[in-house]
């Protein structure tokens, strides 16, 4: 894991987890992990669009905060693949929660898959 550049807003861990996961992104690539992707077209490939440079952005956040590895892709290509490490796989209670929510106060949302592992 590589020291992140960006300066934390504070020590608290709220904000300290919102400076990793806080944009509208970064828990739907979680999300999709926690789900079984591991390519790129994968995440891509996801309802909601996520586009390309912001998908490498987030990948390499998560990759230099510990949170993901990169791994050879199953196919034997050249191209790499992806997976949550034990601090990635701590973040399912969260992607939960929040999945939890939506469904309860959200009108019209629905769950298409579960994110459990």
């Amino acid at each position: 894991m590589k020291p992140t550049s960006t300066p934390r807003r504070s020590p608290g861990p709220v904000a300290c987890g919102l400076d990793l996961f806080g944009d509208k992104w970064t828990l739907l690539v979680v999300r999709d992990l926690l789900l079984g992707h591991q390519r790129f077209k994968d995440f891509t490939d996801s309802p909601e669009r996520i586009p390309t440079n912001i998908l490498t952005d987030r990948l390499n956040r998560l990759h230099d905060h510990g949170t993901i590895t990169r791994i050879p892709a199953p196919d034997g290509s050249r191209h790499s693949a992806y997976q949550l490490t034990p601090k990635g796989e701590a973040l399912l209670p969260v992607i939960t929660a929040i999945r939890d929510w939506g469904l309860q106060w959200e009108k019209g949302t629905r769950a298409s898959r579960t994110t459990t592992r």
